[in-house]
Formats: C-alpha cells, structure tokens, sequence
C-alpha cells in the first residue's frame, strides 16, 4: 500500500456539501430541484462559442504563452484599469484554470509551512484545504453577523500574530451575498500594510452586483496593489463555469513566483478557448447586462418568497447568485435542515455550517442555478416543509 503524502493524509478532507451527498444517492427517479450548487443556468453567449469555434478551426491547437495569449492579457489589463480602477499592465496578468488554479498559484507561491492565513468566517471551503496543502495554518476571523456580517477591524486585528502572512477575502461574498464596500475594505488594507500581509482576494461575483451597489477591488486602494493578488473568473457572469478558465493580477514582482507554480502544474491555459475569452471581455455588454438583470429578477423572487416562511427571515443579497437566509428561529439545525428539506420536498440547499460555525442557523440557497419558473416550484415547496414544523 503507497504512502501518502502529509498535504494530503492530514489536511482538511475536500467536500462539496449536499451536492456530494445527492450525488452518491444516484438517480433514483425523483424531481430534485438543484439550489446547492453555484452553477449558472444561462447558456455560454454565442458570440464566445462562436469565437472559440473559428479558432480551433483555424488550427489555434497548439501550445501558447505560458503567461497567457497576449492579446487576451492587454484586453484584461484594459479591463482592469476602467472597471476595477487597477494600474496594471499585460505583463501582470496571468490567464489561469478558473479562479481555482488562480488560487492555488497565490497559496503555494507566498505560503510557508506553519505561516498563518486568515480566513474571514463564514469562509469558502474551497480555500481552506489549498492554504493547507501549501503547508499554511487557517486562523477564523468573524465578520459582525449582527450587521450583516460586515468586516471589522477590531475582530481581525487581535488574531493577526507573527506568524500571519495572508487575508483571504471574497468579495463580493459566497455565500453571504455581501458587497463589502470602500469603507470595510479599508480596514483590510489597514491591516495589510501595518503587518506586511498578502492580500488574496477572490472577485469572482465582481460583476454581479445588484440595485446600483459598487464593486470596488481592493487592489485598488492605495498601497495595496504590490500586495494584492486579484483573481477573477468567467464562470459566473458569462455563465462559463465549465470552460474553467480565470485570471489573476498582481504586481510584476510576483509573477515569476505565480508562474513556477502554474508552469509546473499545466504548463497553459487551452489555447482555443482563450479566444473564447477574448471575445467575452471585448463583446457586447449587453449579454452580461441581461444575465444579471435575471438574476436579480430571480434574487427577488427567493427572497419575497423565503421572508414569507415562519421562522425564517432572508436579508436582500447585494451581489452573487446567493441568499443566505436565517433558519435559526425554526429551532433546526443548518445541516439537520438541509437534510430535512431534500428528504421532504426533494428540494436541495446547503447547510450554513458548510461555511464554517459562523453559518449555522442558516442555509445557502442558490438563485442563479435555475429559471424563474423552476424558482418558484422550489419556493412552493420549501414553504410546504416550512408551513409544516
């Protein structure tokens, strides 16, 4: 029998909540409705397949940049600088796997053993098992859940030691659906400087916002970009989440460090699909526009709906595909609840304590995952199981 490595034998076991547990039950004939998984239900736009399709037919099969097809990092750097206020170049951008090979890249580049890494609670578990396979210690801050879960600084401050070397920060939030503004940024960008932290900040949901709120990139404040990694993704706004493709931006300093670690572990990006990418960035705004206009329709829905169910009180997300309503005054359990509900009314929502402790008492329901009309089944149903404690 091999012998495992330690990364792996004693390092958090990687899950995928109900949508693992659903899937091992196997298809047994039921009509699941799926709201566990942040899956978009639109379509990629077909200006991107189009794009993507005349490249492979053009014979653009063969390998590419190790950083990334230039033309695609000079249409980001293009990007970054009028949506996200970023001064960055071409140079400092690096096409990636999706946001996860992004991620991975910045914890195994900047992460030594025994160096601590805060994770802001409730926390993405996906994040967690990479800081730990790079060798890092997660230390839990809490956000102030009375708030809204708001970033403070007087909570994360006392747990930053010598030891802490990174903040982890997803913004906008999975899954709390928060859009931390200016003013909760800035006091990780105070942080940062005073203790020469890393910040890795996951804006995977950036163009996703709703009701005229702002997404601002942390990077973007002062003193913050030569300690910023910013990573972004395809996935969710243009609805590409199996093409697995993402960026990241950084200072140039880092980007030899980044690049040892993506060069070793797939060399590059597929090279067709880059054109893909190319024409999602510099096509119409309008598709983009009309997807999150439905998602919004959607998030509206959900929470009306969620509002009207005794023992549940749902706050309005301001970005994401998400809501994170507040079960606790039903008596049950995060994942008691989930359980319950699949089992009952063949609906699936994540258990809140999926997300760490701070999530129990409530669920994570994904909106974005499924038409309206698909929506408001889901929503007959869980009123049924909630009617019916």
């Amino acid at each position: 029998m091999p012998r495992f490595a330690r990364r792996i034998t004693q390092t958090s076991k990687k899950s995928y909540g109900m949508f693992a547990k659903v899937a091992a039950l196997g298809n047994d004939g039921r009509d699941l409705i799926h709201l566990e998984l942040g899956q978009p239900v639109h379509d990629t736009p077909s200006h991107i397949k189009d794009a993507t399709i005349r490249a492979l037919q053009a014979g653009e099969v063969h390998y590419s940049d190790l950083q990334g097809m230039l033309p695609l990092r000079q249409a980001l750097a293009a990007k970054l600088r009028e949506h996200n206020g970023l001064d960055v170049g071409a140079d400092e951008i690096l096409i990636t796997n999706g946001l996860t090979q992004a991620s991975f890249a910045a914890f195994m580049a900047l992460v030594d053993d025994g160096d601590e890494v805060i994770l802001l609670e409730p926390y993405y578990p996906q994040h967690l098992g990479k800081v730990e396979m790079a060798g890092g210690h997660v230390v839990f801050a809490p956000l102030d859940k009375e708030a809204g879960f708001r970033i403070r600084k007087e909570l994360i401050a006392p747990l930053v030691t010598p030891r802490t070397r990174m903040i982890v920060l997803v913004n906008p939030s999975n899954p709390t659906g928060r859009v931390y503004c200016r003013e909760e940024l800035q006091d990780i960008a105070d942080l940062a400087i005073a203790h020469d932290l890393v910040v890795v900040s996951d804006e995977v949901y950036e163009q996703i916002v709703f009701d005229r709120g702002e997404h601002v990139s942390i990077a973007s404040l002062p003193g913050m970009k030569e300690r910023t990694i910013s990573m972004f993704a395809f996935t969710k706004a243009y609805a590409m989440d199996g093409w697995r493709l993402g960026y990241l931006a950084a200072d140039k300093a880092m980007m030899p460090a980044l690049m040892k670690v993506t060069a070793s572990e797939v060399t590059h990006v597929n090279t067709f699909i880059q054109h893909g990418a190319l024409a999602a960035v510099t096509g119409p705004a309008t598709v983009l526009d009309e997807m999150v206009k439905d998602d919004r329709r959607k998030r509206d829905l959900v929470v009306s709906r969620l509002n009207q169910m005794p023992g549940v009180k749902c706050a309005m997300p301001e970005g994401t595909i998400y809501a994170f309503p507040d079960i606790s005054g039903t008596g049950l359990g995060a994942q008691e609840a989930a359980d319950a509900i699949l089992d009952k009314v063949d609906v699936v929502v994540e258990a809140g304590s999926f997300y760490g402790p701070a999530g129990e008492g409530h669920m994570r329901v994904c909106f974005g995952s499924q038409s309206y009309e698909r929506l408001e089944e889901a929503m007959d149903r869980l009123a049924r199981f909630f009617n019916g404690l």
